[in-house]
């Protein structure tokens, strides 16, 4: 159970005590960013990215680490989210295991890892804590927030407890809370990973380690991250060659399930069980309708921004496109300039990482109006 930090991250130390929205509260927690292009005399060029459950801070290349990142398509001199305009800041998600505090950080208390002692996590947290970071590089108001996945929820909550702190927001491929089947599926990954023997209510270590529990949530995480459609196209009914096959009878004997199997083996070991099961749950707690009385699109109509765009795409099952439609209705009922794009993307949830080609247009068209 470690953290895996990619170099050239760098780190903002929270207030300490800083107290959870469930309850409980971190002393010496710290968040983990990286940033690119020059913060501008007026400070007002300012773009936050809250990412997604798994990704790190490297949303792209940069001079402290020149690893292509997450984003690397999206982000640079030149690309959609151009540096030579904008001041980009990428946040790792309070409760991750990628330098940002989490279970499976140090709890200053005990010397040991935090596992379940940590404070039950809420995006609100998340949101809370990317604000700290914000406000330590000497941003006021940020011309745009962009929120990917989990980071739409969590660029949401920003600008529900921040009024004023963004001009603009880009949701993507997000939502204003979660639905049941999204939930389904979550709940489903988490019980794979808790009945794990191995998991030991959280007390696992490197050599006991909850590996299957881990293999199946990927693996049910990666199904509703592409779409159907994909699978029929790069996998068709495709059966692996006979020597490839294992002498289990009921083994691997698809292409598919060998993708999901290698998929998740790649995963299994770079993402801490602990905060997995902390940062999938606050998904599920997340929603707007807190903010509006119990009506989600009130909620999002007490948000102010002056423009913005939500963007989805027609295959994707997890955060289907409903969500982002309603998410731009109710910025819109709140006063804002807000668009609404469905893409056609074949890719599913995960398409705006690997569809450029028609995110990359959106997104840069939208920051290029501002």
């Amino acid at each position: 159970m470690t953290e895996t930090v990619p170099p050239g991250t760098r780190y903002v130390d929270l207030p300490s005590p800083f107290p959870f929205k469930r309850g409980g509260a971190l002393a010496g927690a710290r968040m983990a960013y990286e940033t690119w292009g020059t913060l501008n005399p007026a400070r007002d060029n300012a773009v936050l990215i809250l990412t997604g459950l798994s990704p790190n801070a490297h949303a792209a290349s940069n001079a402290g680490n020149p690893d292509p990142g997450w984003w690397e398509a999206m982000l640079g001199p030149g690309k959609p989210i151009d540096t030579d305009r904008w001041f980009v800041v990428c946040v790792n998600s309070l409760g991750s295991c990628k330098g940002s505090t989490g279970a499976a950080s140090t709890n200053p208390a005990t010397g040991q890892p935090y596992r379940l002692d940590f404070p039950d996590l809420s995006i609100e947290d998340g949101a809370r804590a990317a604000q700290v970071v914000v406000r330590a590089l000497g941003i006021d108001t940020l011309a745009c927030v962009i929120g990917n996945s989990m980071g739409g929820m969590s660029a949401l909550a920003y600008l529900l407890l921040f009024p004023g702190a963004a001009r603009s927001h880009v949701n993507v491929s997000g939502s204003a809370q979660a639905l049941p089947f999204s939930i389904a599926i979550r709940s489903l990954q988490r019980e794979a990973i808790r009945l794990d023997p191995n998991w030991n209510q959280g007390h696992y270590d490197e050599h006991a380690y909850p590996e299957n529990g881990m293999r199946i949530a990927r693996k049910l995480g990666v199904v509703t991250y592409r779409s159907a459609m994909e699978w029929d196209g790069r996998f068709g009914r495709v059966r692996l060659d006979s020597e490839c096959r294992e002498d289990d009878p009921f083994g691997l004997e698809f292409e598919v399930e060998r993708y999901l199997e290698g998929h998740a083996r790649r995963f299994v070991r770079t993402f801490d069980p602990n905060c997995y099961l902390y940062l999938s749950r606050s998904m599920d707690w997340f929603d707007v309708a807190e903010y509006g009385g119990g009506d989600v699109m009130k909620g999002l109509a007490s948000i102010r921004v002056e423009k913005a765009l939500a963007i989805g795409v027609h295959t994707d099952i997890l955060f289907p496109l409903q969500q982002q439609e309603q998410v731009a209705d109710g910025l819109r009922a709140g006063g804002a300039e807000a668009g609404f794009l469905a893409l056609e993307s074949p890719q599913g949830h995960d398409a705006f990482l690997v569809d450029i080609a028609r995110f990359g247009p959106a997104i840069g068209g939208f920051l290029a109006r501002l």
